[in-house]
């Protein structure tokens, strides 16, 4: 296929590139490979690369909020002599900040959005890894072309911003909370300065299903995540019931062994009789449910509950996240885990800063640790939070890809839970 070039016969235009030096640490793989494309002159590879991730450029916050505008704002490039589109990948965005914004787009969509053959696509300009492409008509067939063979969406990947974003202590740790989301999505699970799917993307993100509307219901959402209130309190109660049995025996209990028995039929009926026990306790405490009906209800909820899990359980050991005789402990992590998530998801759709996102994430690292012993223990109680909420027992794409995700996470020597310590 043809590369028509660029003012010196190339399609990076600017003086041609000499031998690979590798005096520059690109911040993630994207631009690695685009540095080392650039470096060979070999441009289907460049292509390949933009074709396959997404791309970000910068508007005014003021139109986009008031009218939805995503419009295009060429520069004046002396590199090219001509006006040019800038875009930037992922690992080249500054730290977020209140005005300018970034929305983001793929190589495909700019091709079929293009408003003038006289401008000229910037890739990253001003770093190592930059390349400038004229934008007719011809050329953006080869964009098109590139993306249409390239474009896998980068989900189920353990992604890591090596320059610019936290790798060890507190705010890595909390970061690293929400890491099986990250790798779902394919996002770079240690940036801090958070623009995940645009501006525009991350509030429509909370919008609809967290019903955040402004800063003081994102600030609403965090705080109970944080605390573990989003979920169903009834997970947390049916489980600390089980841990409540678990942590009780030394002795015996008719004749068996408890401490060794967790997940067969004896073990499942003391769980169900001490959930049983437990919740027509509560439900008949301080003189209420006079006549009972409310405490049946809710004992056939739990009961229900527990089975589900149990099943879960079951699945989680067939699959290989539990060992035989595993359980798990708890769901908090389901909250914390994506309260480390909402915070950077509350700095991208600016509600908002920096400073108040880090201590958001420093503090879901903090809890996580002090409801957990091990990242394979809280990942398990995640998983099992995340199917309750809305898998169904189905089995299918909300639990398989925590599964994929769990195994990379666990397995992946660049992995931050195999190098950032969980406690």
């Amino acid at each position: 296929m043809e590369y028509p070039g660029g003012p010196t016969g190339h399609p990076g235009g600017g003086p041609a590139p000499g031998p690979y030096v590798p005096a520059w640490e690109p911040p993630t793989d994207v631009e690695a490979a685009l540095y080392g494309a650039k470096a060979r002159q070999d441009w289907a590879a460049y292509y390949d690369t933009l074709g396959d991730t997404w791309l970000c450029y910068s508007l005014p916050r003021g139109p986009l909020d008031a009218l939805g505008q995503r419009d295009m704002y060429p520069y004046w490039s002396t590199v090219t002599g001509t006006w040019c589109f800038a875009v930037l990948t992922q690992g080249m965005l500054p730290a977020p900040v209140a005005d300018p914004v970034f929305v983001r787009t793929t190589l495909d969509n700019l091709a079929a959005s293009w408003p003038d053959d006289r401008w000229w696509l910037a890739v990253n300009p001003g770093s190592p890894c930059e390349a400038y492409f004229p934008g007719t008509l011809p050329v953006r067939t080869v964009w098109r072309h590139h993306a249409d063979r390239a474009w896998r969406g980068q989900r189920d990947t353990l992604r890591t911003l090596r320059v610019g974003g936290p790798l060890h202590g507190p705010v890595a740790h909390g970061l690293a909370c929400g890491a099986l989301h990250c790798v779902r999505d394919g996002s770079l699970w240690n940036a801090m300065g958070w623009h995940g799917s645009g501006y525009d993307g991350e509030r429509e993100r909370i919008r609809g299903p967290w019903d955040v509307h402004g800063r003081d219901d994102w600030r609403c959402r965090q705080e109970q995540l944080l605390n573990g209130a989003m979920s169903d309190p009834d997970w947390e109660f049916v489980l600390a019931v089980r841990r409540s049995l678990h942590d009780e025996t030394d002795g015996t209990e008719e004749g068996e062994d408890t401490g060794t028995d967790r997940t067969g039929p004896a073990a499942a009926l003391r769980w169900r009789a001490a959930t049983e026990r437990a919740a027509r306790a509560e439900e008949g405490g301080e003189g209420g449910d006079p006549d009972g009906s409310g405490a049946e209800a809710r004992v056939k909820r739990l009961q229900q509950l527990i089975g589900r899990i149990m099943r879960y359980e079951s699945r989680f050991r067939a699959d290989g996240l539990l060992p035989p005789d595993g359980t798990v402990r708890s769901v908090r992590a389901w909250d914390y885990g994506l309260a480390s998530m909402m915070a950077r998801w509350g700095l991208g759709g600016r509600y908002c800063d920096m400073a108040e996102a880090e201590r958001a994430v420093v503090r879901a690292g903090e809890v996580s640790k002090e409801a957990y012993e091990s990242w394979e223990e809280f990942s398990l109680g995640y998983v099992l939070g995340r199917c309750l909420h809305f898998d169904e027992e189905r089995y299918d794409d909300w639990y398989t890809d925590m599964v994929t995700a769990h195994r990379i996470l666990t397995t992946d020597p660049g992995s931050p839970w195999l190098n950032i310590p969980f406690k």
